[in-house]
């Protein structure tokens, strides 16, 4: 009812977390205690009035079901992304600016194996995996009134590296350090994966080699995919836009290029661009399967979504409990896939 009752519900906003909204200190960057996040600001740094916006998250995450039922993604594009995931190749989920990088980030997740370790370092708590998952969430603070106690994502993806990590998330990349730390841990032989804002795969490169991100060319050939989302106003759809592998090239001022595996047409509709030639090369190289049987693998993962959404299993719980068990027992699964049965009356039958 006035600016005063704004300014006292930042303040309470503030106190919640430990920190302070004050004329000094004009600007507040907060979250609740459910998690949503909430931005405070005061006059005359506003110069119509005191603000509080809050973002509020969505109480039930978004699955791999909801993507492939909406046509966000298909049963295809979504197989040959969990058989990149399960085989530890590392990726950017890029995008404009809410177009869904961390929805699509976290509806991949549960594709890991329930037996590694999974670390993940974000500015809040905005992914939310399986129970099944073994994961560490990690999240930065900020500084108190004095300025101290602050611990940055720097610090934090640095510490993670200490953990005994199989699988890094990072929130976000936005600074060189950040995406150097990055790069290292790819590197040193963790599977990583992040969101960065780009819109295409080619504009993950140019950002990623030019400031502020400014990371050296050589690095970038421990990146293998890169997956882009965007968002389409006019029509209120988010589609997964391309899926891209970054191959090493000889080429003068670039080591690596962009091959596009996947795209999607104007009318929505995601389709097949060019063959694979380094992700072939990597599998083959650590798990020994030819071609054929990599394609015989993403067919079945194909069928096993697809009866995930005839099923209409779509809480993360639910999605994840099926992976954990096709990690434990990959025919049991493929086959109550291949005769429609609900998966949950198999097991406790089996059981």
């Amino acid at each position: 009812e006035s600016e005063q009752q704004v300014k006292n519900y930042a303040s309470i906003i503030g106190r919640r977390v430990g920190r302070q909204i004050t004329v000094l200190e004009p600007l507040l960057d907060a979250h609740l205690i459910t998690g949503d996040r909430a931005n405070a600001t005061l006059f005359p740094v506003s110069t119509k009035g005191n603000t509080l916006s809050i973002r509020k998250f969505a109480r039930k995450p978004w699955t791999i079901t909801d993507f492939i039922e909406n046509n966000t993604m298909n049963p295809d594009v979504s197989a040959f992304l969990w058989q990149a995931i399960q085989y530890e190749l590392n990726m950017i989920v890029a995008g404009g600016t809410s177009s869904g990088k961390t929805a699509l980030l976290n509806t991949l997740m549960p594709f890991i194996q329930p037996t590694h370790r999974i670390i993940s370092i974000e500015d809040t708590r905005e992914l939310q995996l399986p129970d099944f998952l073994h994961w560490v969430p990690l999240t930065t603070r900020l500084p108190n009134p004095e300025g101290k106690g602050e611990i940055s994502m720097l610090d934090l993806m640095i510490n993670s590296l200490r953990m005994r990590p199989d699988r890094i998330i990072v929130g976000e990349i936005r600074r060189s350090e950040q995406a150097e730390v990055l790069f290292e841990a790819m590197h040193t032989g963790h599977s990583v994966y992040a969101t960065l804002h780009a819109d295409t795969a080619d504009q993950v490169l140019r950002r990623m080699t030019n400031p502020p991100i400014n990371i050296p060319d050589v690095l970038l050939d421990a990146l293998h995919l890169v997956a882009v989302v965007y968002r389409d106003r006019r029509r209120g759809i988010r589609r997964v836009y391309q899926i891209a592998e970054l191959v090493p090239t000889e080429k003068e001022g670039t080591s690596v290029r962009a091959n596009l595996l996947f795209y999607c047409k104007p009318d929505g509709k995601i389709v097949a661009k060019n063959e694979t030639e380094r992700v072939f090369e990597m599998l083959n190289m650590h798990t020994g399967m030819t071609k054929k049987e990599m394609n015989d693998d993403i067919r079945e993962k194909s069928k096993i979504l697809s009866w995930l959404v005839k099923r209409n299993l779509n809480t993360v719980n639910d999605v994840g409990k099926i992976f954990s068990e096709y990690y434990a027992d990959n025919e049991f699964i493929i086959k109550a896939a291949a005769a429609n049965k609900n998966p949950f009356d198999v097991m406790r039958n089996t059981a």
